[in-house]
């Protein structure tokens, strides 16, 4: 099988009170690692599963005041329910994701290896404001334990997506590029963490869209989240009265958490690759003004997104 082409999958998920939108377990039909997404209101229903006993990787997360980032913390336990009812003094989570494993195999050493992978991993991809404070510890791990947690993370990865937390999920282009998708987070993880990049598919470069206006030139691209503008792209500064509350509200979100630097009288640049949760609001961003962004963003062959994707 060529490693650069992702394979199907099938992922099963259960839900144990038969509620939708209370506990959820995730598992990939031929691996041995669940995923529960835990609801705060209902983490009894989890301290109640023999599964909250297990060791196991976790994921808090919540909602912030700054721009549209999700806060999130890391961290690895041997007694799942014991630990997140230590972090109960944590006001920021709404929801936890748990990692164990389904034959009890995972051990003390894999968690701590995933933790510190997850971490650098998450800090390197930025779509999540990190509530770390440090990047855990890396333990010595043997080359047949560490292969063992690059499997694992790697359907760890699969199914926070598939739970709707693309945690892992960069947005840079680079990413698409099969030469750098493997760049691991830090010069100092990168000399203790040997990747196994066979395990890892590789994806397509995705179609870049243009648009250009008075004061702007950006490029990006479509995805499942929204619309992806790159760093580097210029922003008009100045917005019209059709751009509305949203827009101007949006701008100086964006500016106030630096996202915006100024490039000249008249135009800014972006800092880094953002996403928008539609692409005309990424449109009117980058215009200054109300614009319809399935017809605005076109490619090099002059093609709007609307005739590309719809």
């Amino acid at each position: 099988m060529n490693p650069s082409i992702p394979s199907a999958k099938t992922i099963q998920i259960y839900l144990p009170k038969g509620n939708p939108r209370g506990l959820r377990l995730a598992e990939m039909t031929t691996r041995t690692v669940r995923l529960i997404e835990i609801p705060r209101i209902h983490i009894n229903d989890f301290f109640a599963m023999p599964d909250a006993n297990q060791v196991g990787l976790y994921f808090l997360v919540g909602d912030s005041e700054s721009i549209d980032k999700t806060l999130l913390y890391i961290g690895q336990t041997g007694d799942l329910k014991r630990r997140l009812n230590q972090h109960s003094e944590k006001n920021f989570w709404t929801r936890a994701f748990v990692m164990l494993s389904t034959n009890n195999t995972m051990t003390q050493t894999h968690a701590l290896y995933m933790e510190h992978k997850a971490i650098a991993t998450a800090v390197e991809v930025g779509r999540y404001e990190i509530k770390n404070g440090n990047n855990g510890n890396l333990p010595h791990t043997p080359e047949p334990l560490k292969a063992d947690c690059e499997e694992l993370f790697h359907t760890l990865d699969v199914l926070l997506s598939t739970l709707g937390q693309p945690i892992f999920e960069s947005l840079s282009i680079s990413h698409f590029n099969n030469k750098n998708v493997n760049t691991v987070a830090s010069a100092s993880y990168a000399n203790q963490v040997a990747i196994q990049t066979d395990k890892i598919p590789h994806y397509p470069e995705p179609i870049l869209f243009y648009c250009k206006a008075i004061d702007a030139e950006a490029k990006g691209y479509y995805n499942d989240d929204g619309f992806v503008v790159l760093a580097g792209s210029l922003l008009r500064k100045k917005q019209i009265n059709s751009v509305g509350k949203w827009g101007t509200r949006k701008q100086e979100e964006m500016i106030n958490s630096n996202l915006l630097v100024e490039y000249d009288g008249k135009s800014y640049k972006l800092k880094e690759d953002y996403l928008f949760k539609t692409p005309s609001g990424a449109a009117q961003i980058v215009t200054g003004r109300n614009a319809n962004g399935w017809l605005v963003w076109k490619n090099e062959a002059g093609q709007t997104l609307d005739s590309v994707y719809r």
